[in-house]
């Protein structure tokens, strides 16, 4: 599913089109209950949006010969709903999916099983090395290191007694992990057994199929060439 929304975001670049798609996803987060984390992650992605809008509406402005016209500004945030409709189908997956759980898919469609550990694992660190990062962070303001003093240059230097103990402790982590996967046997068997499985239900296939059709359709009304906007009728602001 979040494919299909994936590729319907990019096959589409008018307004009404990627609107529908991102109101379709709506419904999506209320039922999965992850409507409130999914506000935190737009307000943290609003501000790329608004430099996506503003890059493009300065871009076309510059290039097509110092015009602007309201296509453009439909364009311009057309492109921007395109990010954010990216960023929600992405958010619908990850907020929603355990780690457990995308492993046992991941099992499930022959991902050899190294490679599958390897990419979990990875993600499960992500918030632990962000959380030990804002640790380390706040013990250096307690020992006096202003981190936002002075130029660019001097707050990169600043940055330094952060990197090198959070380097220190990733490096701990990892050889921790190695003597605690080889102490558990971990490659000693192929034929690995899990305490869970995954089985496809009715509602599964519902969503597999609803999925193919939109991404069917949206391949359709792409290539029939059937007119998707624009909704603000062409004319010239400046």
């Amino acid at each position: 599913m979040v494919m299909a929304l994936f590729a319907a975001s990019i096959i589409f670049y008018e307004l009404p089109p990627l609107m529908a798609i991102l109101l379709l996803q709506v419904p999506l987060l209320l039922m999965g209950g992850v409507a409130r984390e999914w506000a935190r992650t737009l307000r943290g992605g609003a501000m790329l949006a608004a430099i996506i809008f503003a890059s493009n509406l300065i871009s076309f402005y510059f290039f097509q010969g110092y015009t602007l016209t309201t296509e453009m500004v439909e364009l311009s945030l057309s492109l921007s709903i395109r990010f954010i409709s990216l960023m929600t189908s992405f958010s619908i997956f990850f907020l929603t999916t355990s780690p457990d759980e995308l492993s046992l898919a991941l099992e499930k469609a022959r991902v050899p099983y190294e490679f599958n550990f390897a990419f979990i694992t990875a993600i499960r660190f992500v918030p632990v090395l962000a959380e030990e990062a804002q640790s380390i962070m706040d013990a250096q303001r307690a020992r006096g290191l202003e981190m936002e003093r002075g130029g660019l240059l001097a707050r990169l230097r600043n940055y330094i007694p952060v990197l090198l103990p959070l380097i220190v402790n990733s490096i701990r982590r990892s050889l921790e992990l190695a003597e605690a996967m080889e102490s558990r046997g971990f490659g000693a068997s192929r034929r690995r057994t899990n305490l869970y499985e995954l089985r496809m239900r009715g509602g599964d296939y519902l969503v597999v199929v609803s999925s193919m059709a939109l991404l069917g359709a949206s391949i359709y009304l792409r290539l029939s060439g059937i007119p998707m906007g624009p909704i603000i009728p062409p004319r010239r602001i400046l």
